[in-house]
C-alpha cells in the first residue's frame, strides 16, 4: 500500500487542533447571521482557546474587522476565507527559503522533554533521503542516556555520530565533529546541545560557547540555530523561545508533537510574537513524519474540513 502524501499526513496530524479551531469557527458561522461585535468577540475567544494567544488572536480579529469595514463585506460566509488569509500573512512574513549553500550546520537547542533527540534523528533521515551526507554531534553530554538515545536515532537514520563520554566537554565534541565533517566532506552537521544544566545561566552560557566554536571553526558553513518546541505545552513554548532567542539568536523553530495536541495554534502565536520562522513540524511518530513547514499547507490543513 502506498504511503500517505505529505499534505494528508499534515492534515491528519493537525486533526485535534483543527477540531479546536475550524469546527468552532464553522459553528460560529452557522450561528450568526451577520458580522457584528459579538461575533468578533466569539471568534477571538475561539482563537485564544486554541492557544493562538491573547495578543495574536486580537491582532488577527482586528485585521479581519478592518477588512470587513474597508471592503464592505456583509456576507458572513466570507469570514473564514479572511481568517485563512490573515493567518497565512502572519506565518509567511519574513519567511525565506534556505539558500542552496553547502555545507550546512544546524545547532539544535531546547529543554529536555520537547522531542529534541527525536527531531535530530528525523532531520538526519530527511536530509539523508535527499542524498545528503549527514553527521550528528552528540553535544548533550550532561543528561544521562542522551548520547545513547541519539546513537539509536543515528543508526535508524543510517548516519554517523561523533560522541564523547557523558560528562565531557560539549565544546570538544562539537570541535571534533566539525573537523570530522570537514575531512569527510559532510553536507550537513547536526549538533545536539544540553537541554538542562545546573541553572538557566549555565545552559545559556554553554549554548553561546558552542555557537562561538561553530563561528570560529566552521565559518564557511551555512549555520542555522533551531529551537525545538513541544506544541503540547501551549503558551509556555513562547516563554521558552524568548529565553533561548536572547542567548543565541534563533533562526528557526522546530515544532514537535502537533499530532498529539489541540494546542497547535501556538505555532501561529510563536511566529506572530517573536518573528522567528517555523522551519519544520512534527506530525507523527514515524522517522519520516518531520516536514518542512509550509504556511500555505499548514493553514489549509488547519481550516479546511
Amino acid at each position: 500500500m502506498a504511503g500517505k502524501g505529505i499534505f494528508t499526513k499534515l492534515k491528519d496530524g493537525l486533526s485535534k487542533t483543527r477540531t479546536n479551531i475550524a469546527n468552532r469557527v464553522d459553528e460560529l458561522l452557522k450561528y450568526y447571521t451577520e458580522v457584528n461585535d459579538k461575533f468578533f468577540d466569539d471568534m477571538e475567544e475561539t482563537l485564544i482557546l486554541a492557544d493562538v494567544g491573547i495578543f495574536t488572536a486580537g491582532k488577527i480579529v482586528s485585521a479581519i474587522r478592518k477588512r470587513v469595514k474597508d471592503e464592505k463585506i456583509g456576507n458572513i460566509s466570507k469570514i473564514k476565507g479572511l481568517l485563512k488569509e490573515e493567518i497565512k500573512i502572519i506565518l509567511s512574513t519574513n519567511d525565506e527559503d534556505y539558500p542552496d549553500k553547502w555545507p550546512k550546520v544546524f545547532l539544535i537547542t531546547g529543554v529536555n522533554g520537547v522531542g529534541k533527540t527525536t527531531a535530530i534523528g528525523k532531520l538526519a533521515a530527511l536530509y539523508k533521503s535527499q542524498g545528503k551526507k549527514v553527521l550528528i554531534a552528540a553535544g548533550d553530554t550532561f543528561r544521562a542516556a542522551a548520547i545513547d538515545q541519539l546513537e539509536v536515532w543515528a543508526k535508524r537514520a543510517d548516519v554517523e555520530l561523533v560522541k564523547h563520554e557523558q560528562g565531557s566537554d560539549a565544546g570538544a565534541v562539537v570541535f571534533d565533529a566539525i573537523n570530522a565533517a570537514k575531512s569527510r566532506k559532510v553536507d550537513l552537521l547536526i549538533c545536539d546541545t544540553a537541554g538542562r544544566l545546573h541553572n538557566k545561566k549555565n545552559l545559556m552560557n554553554e549554548l553561546s560557547k558552542l555557537n562561538r566554536i561553530i563561528d570560529r571553526e566552521y565559518n564557511d558553513a551555512y549555520k542555522e540555530i533551531f529551537l525545538v518546541l513541544d506544541a503540547t505545552t501551549g503558551q509556555n513554548a513562547i516563554s521558552q523561545a524568548k529565553i533561548f532567542n536572547e542567548a543565541v539568536s534563533l533562526t528557526g523553530i522546530i515544532m514537535t508533537k502537533l499530532d498529539g495536541t489541540a494546542k497547535g495554534g501556538v505555532a501561529i502565536a510563536v511566529k506572530s510574537e517573536l518573528s522567528i520562522p517555523i522551519k519544520y513540524i512534527g506530525v507523527g511518530e514515524g522517522i519520516d513524519d518531520l516536514q518542512s513547514f509550509s504556511s500555505e499547507d499548514f493553514v489549509d490543513a488547519l481550516l479546511e474540513p
